[in-house]
């Protein structure tokens, strides 16, 4: 039953990683669980100055995943349980891809309403950029993110199929 749950799951996967492919805007069903992760993520990092409490968003909504995946892999010690947290890992930073690509067009809606041209300092990546003196290049690091995403989806499924693979040529 678990190799068949195990399979559903990894289809799951598989086409929400080809749903979203080129079209970030469509959404997926782990939007919500990111933006909670994201917002806990500016409050967790605040003892570390506001950079850090600006940048923590962002942290906070990948290094969750990392977390799971973690606990999988060597609390768990379940490799599909950690190639199935990698995956979020991957469509975490596909969500903040377009976040990034924004940080001078400020037009993205923001949490609260408005975007950010109508609430200056509201923009996470535009203030991190800045700070860093990197805005002008915020479409080239939304580019390395969004290949990035790519990146990390496809061996992530990769890994499950492998494991499902190598589960069922051990079955009697």
């Amino acid at each position: 039953m678990q190799r068949w749950l195990r399979m559903g799951l990894l289809a799951v996967l598989a086409y929400w990683t080809i749903r979203v492919t080129g079209d970030a805007g469509r959404g997926c069903f782990l939007d919500l669980v990111n933006l909670a992760f994201h917002e806990a993520g500016h409050v967790a990092f605040i003892p570390f100055g506001r950079f850090m409490t600006i940048l923590g968003g962002s942290l906070g909504q990948l290094i969750m995943p990392l977390i799971v995946m973690g606990v999988f892999l060597w609390k768990q010690h379940d490799g599909f349980g950690g190639a199935a947290a990698l995956w979020w890992t991957g469509q975490s930073l596909m969500d903040l891809a377009p976040y990034i690509d924004d940080a001078r067009a400020l037009v993205l809606p923001l949490v609260g309403g408005g975007t950010g041209a109508d609430r200056p300092g509201m923009h996470d990546w535009e203030h991190i950029l800045l700070h860093l003196g990197m805005i002008q290049h915020d479409h080239r690091i939304a580019w390395v993110a969004d290949s990035l995403w790519s990146l990390i989806v496809l061996t992530a499924l990769a890994w499950g199929g492998y494991l499902l693979y190598r589960q069922y040529r051990n079955l009697p």
